[in-house]
């Protein structure tokens, strides 16, 4: 039981926010930098509070240096997945 998750990262937002869907990426807004991967440590974060989950169920699988990224979540089938975010985009 994994899900994996499309991406479009905003780095040096004002403040960490998810914004909502654009085509089949989710869109999320981080105030870090994408410097050293700073960018890469806070999205992981933001994702694992929002989806309730450790932040070791969670892992960047591709996109490390771009925007565009894909998150592999461990713990939660894609149903479950899409449940917990769609409640945050309500």
């Amino acid at each position: 039981m994994a899900a994996s998750l499309k991406i479009l990262l905003t780095p040096r937002a004002g403040t960490d926010a998810l914004v909502g869907m654009q085509g089949d990426e989710l869109k999320i807004r981080i105030a870090a930098p994408p410097v050293d991967g700073a960018a890469n440590q806070a999205l992981l974060k933001f994702l694992a509070k929002l989806l309730g989950l450790g932040s070791g169920d969670l892992r960047l699988t591709a996109g490390q240096t771009g925007r565009r990224k894909i998150v592999k979540i461990e713990a939660l089938s894609d149903d479950e997945l899409w449940s917990r975010i769609n409640a945050h985009l309500k």
